[in-house]
């Protein structure tokens, strides 16, 4: 296997102090390290500063996906403690696509109570699924969201639920539900830095992809060797991909906020270097020695090792540079994931 392909040359140590655990106490403390990959050294900087590394004609694309409440704690009713992430709504009322963590084999017919005394929900696994997925179904009716916790990733540790995670788990310009994992880049992001990025002449447009539960799984040999992901939905409407195209027509830079917003681009781009506007799933994998065809800068945070998303941050600005950042990262106190600091390469 080529060395740039190799999950162990994407693997690193780190220590648990430097897992965020909390977002910063406003959104745009978080740190910015800028990767110039035209340039020797990295620059040390903050999201407040981001305006200052772009110029006027630069296009900000963000995710404008929803986070789901959709992490549901409760316990079987034979007994013992479960926990369940909804991934996705089945056609039939009530059936979902979901995990169930607990302690035991699953089994069609196993029953669940899910939700706080009081207002628990039934439910029972009507059928196992590839990937240790099952369908879960509750009441027709029964709306589970409404019971749910934002579902954070397991590396942030939560003995019970904290009211600040409803909010800074979610982006500001959150819209179309749908995503089980926040595209975590955009979370630095505010209407205030918006307006001063407007006033520099920098714009900014949004398309949607709803995060799925293959971000949280690791990477395999059979995914490096297939060279496709997990399906993820997503869409790039008509008036953006104008607005894209308008702004490599006249100059300017686009500059993906988050891997998920790099991966929607590069989808719909076509080999002139355009956008075509386009909806339905996407199994794209960005890895070393891909072409990137639309995307000229990624704001994106640090990644778990030996995961896609790094590897698509190593695609886009080479696996050495990408690697000598998160040492010096790590060596300069930044902190990692979903609610850490964040990169900037252009």
């Amino acid at each position: 296997m080529d060395s740039e392909s190799d999950l162990d040359a994407y693997d690193f140590e780190i220590p648990a102090e430097r897992i965020a655990q909390h977002p910063p106490p406003d959104r745009e403390d978080a740190r910015l390290l800028v990767v110039d990959r035209n340039a020797d050294a990295p620059i040390h900087a903050s999201v407040a500063d981001l305006g200052g590394q772009l110029r006027a004609g630069d296009l900000l694309v963000v995710n404008a996906t929803r986070v789901l409440p959709a992490r549901l704690r409760g316990h079987k009713v034979t007994g013992g403690a479960a926990e369940t992430l909804l991934l996705q709504p089945l056609a039939e009322a009530g059936h979902f696509r979901a995990l169930v963590r607990s302690r035991g084999r699953l089994r069609v017919g196993q029953k669940y109570e899910f939700g706080p005394l009081g207002a628990e929900l039934d439910a029972e696994i009507v059928a196992l699924v590839p990937r240790g997925e099952i369908e879960l179904a509750f009441a027709p009716d029964a709306d589970p969201y409404a019971i749910g916790e934002m579902p954070l990733p397991p590396y942030i540790r939560r003995d019970a639920p904290d009211p600040e995670d409803p909010v800074r788990y979610q982006t500001t310009f959150a819209r179309v539900p749908g995503s089980v994992a926040a595209p975590t880049a955009g979370l630095h992001l505010t209407n205030r830095l918006f307006d001063e990025l407007a006033g520099r002449g920098i714009d900014r447009c949004e398309i949607v992809l709803h995060v799925g539960a293959g971000t949280f799984r690791p990477l395999t040999s059979d995914t490096l060797r297939d060279g496709v992901l997990h399906p993820e939905r997503y869409e790039l409407p008509p008036a953006v991909a104008a607005r894209v195209n308008r702004a490599k027509d006249a100059g300017g830079r686009v500059i993906a906020v988050g891997t998920t917003s790099a991966r929607v681009l590069e989808s719909c781009a076509n080999d002139a270097g355009r956008v075509e506007p386009a909806a339905g799933e996407t199994r794209l994998f960005l890895r070393p020695g891909a072409r990137f065809r639309v995307v000229d800068g990624l704001l994106t945070n640090f990644h778990l090792p030996r995961s896609s998303l790094l590897l698509l941050v190593a695609a886009f600005a080479g696996r050495r540079r990408v690697m000598d950042a998160y040492a010096e990262a790590m060596r300069s106190g930044y902190r990692f994931f979903s609610y850490g600091d964040a990169m900037l390469i252009l």
